[in-house]
């Protein structure tokens, strides 16, 4: 029973002494920081010329595959049956072909575009978390939210914003 009691005391003087000190929490926008922070709009630029280049390459194979279909539906008639087998074959090998490059490039979660999205990202990100990290431990702030993240935020007075100062410690590179 007297340990009971003590835990007790214990758990109560925690909660008040915890109550007693001012919580502290701060917000970004990580949508603005990545829009205006130069890495970042470079690293966007060269992902974004990656998929125009397989974009292109996926339009230029289908393309191709669809020219095969209309060449095959125009001389079918005339064709003997093994070059109906062949011309039939070789649409179906142009067809696996574009599945396979189009899985091979945008599959989610497993296609190169998603693994060289990671690869930019990555220290651009880790860039991001240390200077949200350092401004968060300068301010004292004990949470910093990411109001433009899958975390609802209702409501936030723009005093505890630090977007811009996060962007400005990224832009001097400190």
């Amino acid at each position: 029973m007297k340990n009971y009691i003590l835990v007790l005391a214990l758990i109560v003087f925690g909660v008040t002494s915890f109550a007693q000190t001012p919580l502290k929490i701060g917000y970004v926008d990580s949508e603005v920081i990545l829009t205006q922070f130069s890495e970042s709009i470079k690293a966007q630029g060269d992902l974004d010329a990656i998929t125009n280049k397989w974009s292109a390459q996926l339009d230029s194979m289908t393309l191709a595959y669809q020219q095969s279909i209309a060449d095959y539906q125009k001389q079918v008639e005339t064709m003997n049956e093994a070059k109906k087998t062949e011309s039939q074959q070789k649409i179906v090998k142009m067809e696996q072909d574009i599945m396979d490059f189009r899985k091979a490039k945008f599959t989610q979660g497993s296609g190169e575009i998603y693994k060289k999205q990671e690869e930019l990202f990555s220290p651009i990100k880790a860039k991001i978390y240390a200077a949200i990290e350092k401004i968060s431990k300068e301010e004292n702030m004990q949470f910093v939210f990411d109001k433009s993240g899958d975390i609802l935020l209702l409501y936030a007075d723009s005093s505890f914003d630090i977007t811009f100062k996060v962007l400005d410690r990224l832009k001097r590179g400190n």
